[in-house]
């Protein structure tokens, strides 16, 4: 073939390569036009669906703190292991291991699976630890992926537990002041976009959508010093006298708080998984009984009021006992002839009931009603009962008798303290609070009663309770050293269905401290002691020695006793009067 022959061969295919050449370039750059602008958002969809998600961004509970800042309940970060159904499902291989790292059946994981294929969400395991959370992950199993959350702790353990309460998995409150403040310490959780990789691992972080919000910090009236306190020397007394409960609850007599509140049994919040529904409870605001002899200080400042006795009013409660209708009353001995202050020193049921029986039932009703019986303490506290003081204009004269000394009315361990602390003021009952509450805060609560009983009679009820303390009195083994302490102790015997029990009781002591100027209220209950001692003044008493010394020097409280006598200082040493 001649040269001049090839060459328009060769330019025809040089024009050829070109045209073709020139044809990819304009469908690439049309594919790259349908692509970034046609189709961009379609496709921008299709990926953010595979690596873009809007994830929550978890905030944490507020703080439950005691009164001096002190943490009760806080929220600490964990994470949750959970799986996408539909991945999971697939990586069958990866069963046993993930089964295994996580505590898990591989059968019940199967069933779980099974019955969540349709969705793409699933919990494994709820806030786990750190550790396990990286065992989980090393696995590489599709579609399992961690979730942060927060897991409530409770620094305190079963010494606050009545009283903080705790949260369920979705950290709601379910009892305590985690219940009755939940909407404020509740959070708001977040929003936030992310890239995922293929096993759902965060690289990165693209946007905040929405703020998390925090709940907010509560801050209560409990002091964890006085709690810890009351909470050893309780449970030494409840084991010690091999009883079945017990109650301890300290108030502040100018402001109604609650600075401490411990009962037994008690319960881990941090670790529920052998918890008895039955420690649950908080006795000292659920539980109601029958107050006996710890109700005789109302008894007699309602027969003072009337102006018809004082404390050296003679009162004859020979031979021991009386006949009212067909019902006899007894005392624990034939006392005598006696005043009135010592029908509160020796406990005298005898005598209690006959100044009931010289007074109106209406003026008794009124006293008791003044203190806050019969009424609920006002703190809010979730399952609290009002206890029960009977209208009097159904009283006969042996239930005015019975009631002078504490039975047919009953009240929580909770609402006895209120009234003594009643006592311990101008005779209004202020609301009790587990709130941090001011002296300001409480004068104007208390602006809104009207007390009943004056200063002359509460101040005289003060020191005959005094009396009971000193020797001679049924509550010597209260004495603290250094203080002037008043109080009355009862041992009551329980109800059953057929009335009452034989050899089954329960064993008070309700006081305040300093005497002279009375800043702490106490009530100690010991349910159903046994052994050979088994009253409250024997039982009760010692436990409120012992707790009231604490808090009288944690608190800084001046000494107003400078010279106890012998009988105080062996009552602080556990001798026997």
């Amino acid at each position: 073939m001649s040269e001049s022959s090839s060459i328009p061969t060769y330019r025809g295919r040089r024009l050829l390569v070109l045209a073709v050449l020139s044809l990819a370039g304009l469908a690439l750059v049309a594919r790259a036009v349908d692509l970034q602008v046609v189709r961009k958002d379609f496709l921008q969809g299709q990926g953010d669906a595979r690596y873009s998600r809007v994830v929550s961004e978890p905030a944490h509970r507020g703080m439950i703190t005691d009164r001096l800042g002190e943490p009760l309940a806080i929220s600490t970060p964990v994470d949750s292991v959970w799986a996408n159904p539909q991945e999971l499902i697939l990586a069958r291989d990866s069963w046993p291991q993930l089964s295994r790292v996580l505590g898990l059946k591989r059968g019940v994981l199967a069933r779980q699976l099974a019955a969540k294929r349709d969705k793409e969400f699933m919990y494994l395991k709820r806030r786990v630890a750190p550790g396990l959370a990286q065992k989980v992950m090393a696995l590489e199993v599709p579609g399992v992926a961690l979730l942060p959350e927060y897991k409530r702790f409770y620094p305190a353990g079963e010494v606050t537990a009545h009283v903080v309460g705790f949260t369920n998995v979705d950290d709601e409150g379910q009892e305590g002041m985690e219940l009755v403040y939940d909407a404020r310490l509740k959070s708001i959780a977040g929003a936030k976009r992310v890239i995922k990789d293929r096993i759902g691992r965060v690289v990165e972080n693209v946007e905040r959508v929405s703020e998390p919000q925090p709940g907010e910090d509560i801050v209560l009236s409990i002091d964890r010093r006085l709690q810890y306190l009351a909470y050893r020397e309780l449970k030494a007394a409840v084991k010690s006298h091999r009883a079945d409960a017990g109650s301890v609850v300290i108030l502040d007599v100018r402001t109604g708080e609650v600075l401490a509140m411990v009962n037994q049994p008690a319960y881990n919040p941090n670790n529920r998984s052998k918890l008895k529904s039955s420690h649950l409870r908080n006795r000292a605001v659920t539980d109601v009984f029958e107050p006996g002899s710890t109700i005789k200080p109302f008894t007699v400042a309602a027969a003072l009021e009337t102006g018809r006795f004082n404390s050296n009013t003679v009162v004859d409660v020979r031979p021991g006992y009386l006949k009212v209708g067909r019902k006899t009353i007894r005392d624990f001995r034939d006392y005598g002839v006696i005043d009135v202050s010592t029908i509160l020193q020796k406990s005298s049921n005898v005598g209690a009931s006959k100044l009931a029986l010289s007074i109106s039932p209406e003026h008794l009703w009124q006293v008791f009603a003044s203190v806050g019986l019969g009424a609920d303490s006002g703190s809010g506290f979730p399952g609290e009962p009002s206890g029960l003081l009977t209208d009097f204009g159904a009283w006969h004269d042996i239930q005015r008798a019975t009631v002078s000394y504490g039975y047919g009315l009953s009240v929580t361990a909770m609402q006895l303290a209120r009234a003594y602390a009643a006592l311990a003021s101008d005779g209004r009952p202020l609301p009790v609070s587990f709130l941090r509450r001011s002296e300001a805060q409480a004068a104007e609560l208390a602006s809104l009663y009207e007390p009943v009983l004056s200063e002359n009679s509460l101040r005289k009820v003060r020191r005959m309770l005094e009396r009971v303390v000193e020797e001679g009195g049924t509550g010597t083994r209260a004495a603290v050293p250094g203080y002037r302490i008043a109080g009355k102790t009862g041992t009551v015997k329980k109800s059953g269905a057929g009335g009452y029990v034989e050899d089954s009781y329960l064993a008070l002591f309700a006081g305040l401290a300093p005497a002279s100027d009375p800043r702490l209220a106490m009530v100690v209950i010991i349910d159903e002691p046994r052994g050979e001692e088994y009253y409250g003044g024997a039982v009760a008493a010692p436990v409120f020695s012992r707790v009231m010394a604490g808090a009288l020097r944690m608190l800084d409280i001046p000494p107003d006793n400078v010279n106890p006598d012998a009988s105080q200082r062996l009552a602080f040493l556990g001798g026997k009067q």
